[in-house]
């Protein structure tokens, strides 16, 4: 038995348009808004393990990551063994990161952007000598991973980001600050679990 032509026509008007659908919902995936689950506890109290978080992708390409935003990038090779791209002493923060990009993904916050000058007192950025006021941040409680007074100047390009979780975050105090061209997106809104859903 053979379909009319109207309900072939009607058929393939369908399939044709579902196809467009998926066909757009993986390219918006892919180049503009990315899913990502949070993997420690790096970024608590703000992320918890599990809690998913939409990353716009397409912002990085009309503007630059600003000092408070949460993006998600690639961090340096190494930086889960805490490789800094030169030798400094235990009490510096990392000026450098090693030159190859990592294929992982890291979620952290801009703490200080390209020519900024940065120290770290008790956990807290010291910015061209302004100490940040971040109620989001979870007290530091080890001296040698929230003490860092020598001075360091971002290079041009570069962010310097931190987890929230200040005692137990893997990030630019110990492999430097990432290139402008690792970062992937800014998180702009948390959707799961549901009691967390909102903008950042």
């Amino acid at each position: 038995m053979h379909l009319p032509a109207i309900k072939r026509s009607a058929l393939f008007e369908l399939v044709l348009t579902v196809a467009i659908a998926v066909g757009l919902a993986l390219a918006l995936q892919a180049w503009a808004v990315k899913p990502y689950e949070i993997p420690s506890k790096s970024m608590e109290p703000t992320l918890s393990v599990g809690q998913r978080v939409l990353v716009n992708r397409l912002g990085t390409h009309f503007g630059d990551p600003e000092i408070g935003d949460i993006i998600v990038f690639h961090p340096p090779v190494g930086a889960e063994q805490q490789r800094c791209g030169v030798e400094r002493p235990a009490r510096e923060v990392c000026p450098e990161p090693v030159p190859q990009e990592s294929e992982i993904n890291f979620i952290k916050r801009v703490v200080a952007g390209p020519g900024d000058r940065l120290s770290i007192e008790d956990g807290h950025p010291i910015v061209n000598g302004v100490e940040a006021h971040e109620d989001y941040a979870q007290p530091c409680t080890d001296s040698s991973s929230c003490d860092f007074p020598k001075q360091i100047t971002i290079p041009p390009g570069y962010y310097f980001v931190m987890g929230d979780n200040r005692p137990n975050s893997d990030d630019s105090r110990y492999w430097g600050p990432i290139p402008d061209d690792w970062v992937i997106g800014e998180a702009v809104l948390t959707y799961w679990p549901p009691n967390r859903i909102g903008l950042f």
